[in-house]
């Protein structure tokens, strides 16, 4: 696995000292470089955690930097903890990833975070060794939530999805990760035999064959992965295995198109 340069953004040197040793513990060869050469050209970190916790104003204003001169690199943000609205200014300012800062300790919370920051360092670790071989570029992933219900969220993502589908003639996927019955393949015209349950419950299953089998067809070409049946999922304990679907499409798209809904929950994040 490729070695990945890291820069830490932060004025605490504690913090920077434990996220140094977060970074080193994640399995995957991380060096530490200084501030001054964050940007990703030569010589530059391919990954950079910007501390917002105490000026999310000011930390925002960093990721949008970074993110608007140096568009390959990874940016972390860290917040002191994982309010809805901070996710979506991360998020929209530019971050790849967001995690609540939870140092040390054996608590869950504690745990969790390590084990969601491990996963990130080495999930890019993976996309800049098959960059670096000159592999096929990463799947491009495209997440709609709205605002509110109403506000059409559901229309932009199937107009989306038809279009690149359509225009690139590349393999593209809409995933409906709407909670409550979701619509794209109402939108669609499209009567699915399968749905996004259907994926996350047979994750021992899921191949390119299998998961063929679970995707319906439009007329553009676009394969839909339709939305759930019951009210009650998919829920936050469905998660992880969320994640884990959208590691495997990813392998095997070229672009996805998520509807996301209009909440913010547990599975919105993992989208996103």
């Amino acid at each position: 696995m490729a070695q990945l340069a890291a820069s830490i953004v932060s004025h605490d040197e504690e913090f920077k000292r434990q996220v140094a040793a977060l970074l080193r513990g994640c399995g995957v060869p991380v060096g530490i470089v200084e501030d001054r050469r964050a940007g990703g050209d030569a010589g530059g970190p391919d990954v950079v955690v910007v501390d917002i916790r105490g000026d999310a104003s000011s930390g925002m204003a960093a990721i949008e930097r970074l993110r608007s001169g140096h568009p390959a690199i990874a940016i972390f943000a860290i917040a002191g903890a994982a309010e809805p609205d901070l996710i979506l200014q991360a998020m929209r300012a530019g971050a790849n990833e967001f995690f609540p800062w939870n140092p040390g300790g054996a608590s869950q919370a504690s745990r969790s975070m390590e084990e969601s920051f491990h996963g990130a360092v080495r999930r890019t670790a993976t996309r800049h060794a098959a960059h670096s071989a000159g592999a096929r570029q990463p799947c491009v992933t495209n997440v709609f939530l709205g605002a509110k219900g109403g506000a059409g969220t559901t229309t932009v993502a199937v107009n989306c999805a038809v279009e690149l589908a359509r225009l690139t003639k590349r393999p593209t996927a809409i995933i409906d990760l709407k909670p409550c019955l979701g619509e794209v393949a109402l939108f669609l015209g499209v009567r699915p035999r399968f749905t996004v349950l259907d994926a996350i419950e047979n994750l021992h299953r899921l191949d390119k064959d299998f998961l063929r089998e679970l995707m319906a067809r439009h007329k553009s070409d676009l394969d839909i992965l339709a939305g759930s049946e019951q009210f009650d999922r998919p829920n936050q304990q469905d998660s992880s295995a969320i994640e884990e679907l959208l590691r495997v499409l990813s392998r095997l798209y070229d672009f996805v198109v998520i509807d996301a809904g209009n909440m913010i929950n547990s599975c919105a994040v993992s989208a996103l």
